[in-house]
């Protein structure tokens, strides 16, 4: 597929896609959505990628939702709004679900959608003068469908404060909280980018899949419901060929071939 606003490139295993609509700070409109569902789909079934980076192209991250989109569901009726609302939902649930690393590249500010986007990220790395904000009770509506993805990030509490008064914080604010990962200067944004790229050329492909299945199967499960399942992946991930040749590889004192791919 030929996209609009998406500019996708691959070197080797990692997968770099740009929000491509600079001029109006690559905010989501129906366009987006549709071309970031369709890429999630494609990459989700590819198995040659390793790793995922999200960036924008221009001066900032992503400004939210497109006026120009905002302006046309103005004049939605409620089902359509519906419609409209879980076709979004589920391009942040594919996003979410990929079963590799997903790294967001902030730069500039990170808005509603924008701050849903990286919310369905695994790992965030910000520029330390960026600017977050769940703004969406500034305009009367409500930060609904990015909520499932925020909250797993920074909890309760910190949604409670942010998303009721919609106020812009700081990347200070965004790491205390735990919706980003790592602040630094603009300067050694793409340095420490691919320092978590190398991180995860380290790990086993399939482990690293695993592992986001296993967070979002156990995060609110109590330990003693939780136990069956994770002695079993566990027990799995031991008597698998990746998970044998790392065990292997660590006992030989060598790197397990994936490092070497």
């Amino acid at each position: 597929m030929n996209y609009q606003h998406l500019v996708r490139t691959r070197e080797g295993g990692i997968e770099r896609l740009v929000l491509n609509r600079p001029e109006v700070r690559n905010a989501f409109n129906d366009t987006l959505i549709d071309e970031l569902t369709h890429w999630a789909s494609s990459t989700a079934a590819d198995g040659d990628v390793r790793a995922v980076v999200v960036s924008g192209a221009g001066p900032t991250f992503c400004a939210g939702a497109d006026l120009a989109w905002m302006a046309k569901a103005v004049t939605y009726t409620e089902d359509e709004n519906r419609a409209d609302a879980l076709r979004t939902s589920r391009m942040f649930g594919v996003i979410n679900a990929l079963p590799v690393p997903v790294i967001g590249r902030v730069h500039g500010a990170a808005l509603g959608g924008g701050a849903g986007l990286i919310s369905a990220c695994d790992i965030v790395v910000s520029e330390e003068h960026a600017v977050f904000g769940f703004t969406e009770v500034k305009l009367g509506i409500v930060p609904a469908v990015i909520s499932p993805f925020v909250l797993a990030k920074i909890g309760r509490s910190a949604a409670r404060e942010l998303f009721l008064t919609g106020r812009r914080f700081t990347a200070q604010h965004a790491l205390d909280i735990g919706l980003v990962h790592t602040v630094v200067a603009p300067d050694a944004l793409d340095a420490t980018v691919d320092g978590v790229l190398r991180e995860v050329a380290a790990a086993g492909p399939q482990a690293m899949a695993a592992a986001k299945q296993l967070i979002a199967a156990v995060w609110d499960a109590a330990p003693a419901d939780a136990a069956a399942l994770t002695a079993a992946v566990l027990a799995e991930r031991r008597a698998s060929a990746e998970g044998q040749e790392g065990l292997r590889a660590f006992l030989d004192k060598r790197r397990p071939g994936w490092s070497r791919a």
